[in-house]
């Protein structure tokens, strides 16, 4: 696709080579230490994938808060684009859901896995199906872009909203706004207040903590799992 995209301010864009994975790419070139913000993207005819650098100055369990920041940067980037009826929602782990179904995920992953310790980089990948893959009737729960009607919604111009709704959450994320934030996601969350398992746990998702831990309740007690479970490590 060779339509023009253009970032906001702070961030650069690099379209990933064929055969590239911007998540693959994104962490190689922070690993040699190229500048936060760069955004390297793939605008492939059936599926957008994208994958951002940020360098946060705070440990690894509070820079996690990119994971749902970044997730409400999808929502209100979609919500700009799509029409009003089109529902988002965010999975803890990273899923993204439109209209209830699962569409797409985000990923993150960064130079350390030890939560006290600060991470020299930190990359959040975006992935989402444009086109549906095969007969939808044998995935139900799974869905694409363009089966929801959003098919006015280009790919280049997702991408650019996205960066945009992004930085202004990462903004305000860093000037210390984590009221809104924590509200913003908690009103796209899905599954708060319904059983389900996690890290080996079974119980009640009852919300987050501060940094976006998980709390699940069993019958005996509160069980907190911290975002960096769902660290990619490869």
């Amino acid at each position: 696709m060779s339509e023009e995209v253009t970032f906001p301010p702070l961030m650069t864009g690099e379209a990933a080579g064929p055969g590239q994975d911007p998540f693959d790419l994104a962490r190689q070139k922070a690993e040699l230490g190229v500048d936060a913000g760069l955004v390297v993207y793939d605008l492939g005819a059936d599926t957008l994938r994208a994958a951002l650098v940020l360098a946060p100055e705070v440990p690894l369990a509070q820079a996690m808060a990119m994971l749902p920041t970044c997730g409400v940067g999808f929502q209100n980037a979609l919500g700009a684009l799509a029409p009003p009826e089109v529902a988002v929602h965010l999975d803890w782990e990273g899923g993204l859901r439109i209209n209830g179904a699962r569409c797409g995920s985000l990923r993150i992953a960064a130079s350390t896995d030890d939560p006290a310790a600060r991470p020299d980089w930190l990359v959040v990948a975006l992935e989402l199906p444009l086109w549906p893959q095969g007969d939808g009737g044998e995935t139900p729960d799974q869905t694409a872009l363009y089966a929801e009607g959003c098919a006015e919604v280009t790919a280049p111009r997702l991408l650019e909203s996205w960066t945009r709704h992004c930085l202004h959450w990462i903004n305000r994320w860093d000037e210390g706004d984590l009221k809104a934030l924590h509200a913003e996601w908690q009103g796209l969350a899905h599954g708060i207040g319904e059983d389900r398992q996690q890290a080996g746990l079974n119980g009640t998702f009852l919300g987050v903590d501060a940094d976006f831990g998980m709390l699940l309740r069993d019958d005996t007690t509160t069980h907190l799992i911290p975002l960096t479970t769902v660290l990619v490590r490869d």
